[in-house]
């Protein structure tokens, strides 16, 4: 299988997450929380995408569906042109070769029961790859790939530090020679200057194995790193896209600006013009009408109560879904 025609690895269409609220004695269902509300977005083979957004975006629970680690209410995931979704368990424990995830807490992910070398052979263990000392040569490999000493496949996860358990997770991650890797926080548990060794890391692997990379994070000047394309999520939609340069130089969306500004300023002297939003992200549960941002948007309009602006082009390749944006929806007439 490869890449649609039109060079996307991954098409996304529609994306819907929603959990049942319950309650009384009978549990029963008063409510949904809408964690993921129809999001599209298409990732080219070869490139990382970055996604980015306040915790409680939903950015977590798209990755989880995209990978079917959580079932979507709605909506399409098509890995090479195959929909993932009308997959049965055993086509799609075979399709998983192709797609793998590095996890946000780089010690809860791994089993403290299991030594480094079960760990990262285990998913040689289970689709029947290698096995013996033929595994055990791959694991070795695999660990000194990511910058480890294939000696300490005999520790335990306790016995490493937090740098260290993250390049265990990659080498895990690596075992398949998956195409699609979604990377969910990857480096924001660890210390900050284990972060740039970590996306370094990244990095030299997927121009090594031709990888394709979901970065998701909320560490904007990590994902400018690492980013060939920036998605902004905000309450379970994508408000705004393009790629990384553009983005990072000329934010449209008020929410995208609000983001970008709160990212510290290296030189001592320079003052940034800091965006300072009211309020706390709305529940998801009980999503405010028209635009999902008009709540805490410094610039909003009576007509952003109201209507919610669709994600329209603004530019070459470049997405928004507000009503003040030039070359954006207009708003409709009073």
């Amino acid at each position: 299988m490869n890449a649609s025609p039109n060079g996307n690895l991954l098409e996304v269409r529609g994306l819907q997450k929603h959990f049942p609220i319950r309650r009384g004695v009978f549990s029963r269902v008063s409510g949904w929380l809408r964690a993921v509300d129809g999001v599209d977005l298409a990732i080219r083979e070869g490139e990382t995408l970055g996604l980015v957004g306040e915790t409680g975006s939903g950015k977590t629970t798209m990755g989880r569906c995209i990978l079917r680690l959580i079932e979507p209410t709605a909506g399409s995931v098509r890995f090479q042109g195959v929909d993932l979704l009308s997959l049965s368990s055993s086509e799609m424990r075979k399709m998983r070769r192709e797609l793998q995830v590095i996890f946000q807490d780089p010690y809860g992910s791994l089993n403290p029961r299991m030594r480094v070398g079960s760990i990262v052979g285990e998913p040689l263990a289970i689709h029947h790859i290698a096995r013996g000392s033929e595994r055990e040569d791959r694991v070795a490999e695999l660990l000194r790939r990511v910058g480890l000493d294939p000696s300490m496949m005999r520790r335990y996860p306790h016995e490493f530090s937090g740098g260290q358990r993250q390049r265990i997770g990659i080498a895990r991650a690596l075992a398949l020679k998956p195409k699609l890797i979604i990377c969910d926080e990857p480096v924001s548990a660890l210390d900050v200057s284990i972060q740039a060794q970590v996306v370094n890391l990244l990095m030299d692997l997927q121009e090594e194995f031709a990888l394709t990379y979901l970065f998701i994070a909320h560490d904007l000047s990590i994902v400018e790193h690492i980013s060939d394309r920036v998605a902004v999520m905000y309450l379970g939609k994508i408000v705004e896209m393009a790629d990384a340069e553009t983005l990072y130089r000329e934010p449209k969306h008020p929410y995208t600006q609000a983001l970008l500004s709160a990212i510290p300023v290296p030189d001592p002297e320079a003052r940034a013009r800091r965006i300072l939003l009211k309020g706390d992200l709305p529940s998801p549960a009980s999503p405010p009408p028209g635009c999902s941002f008009h709540t805490r948007c410094p610039v909003a309009i009576d007509v952003c109560s109201r209507v919610e602006p669709p994600l329209l082009a603004v530019g070459a390749g470049h997405l928004a879904s507000c009503h003040l944006v030039p070359g954006g929806p207009s708003p409709p007439s009073q």
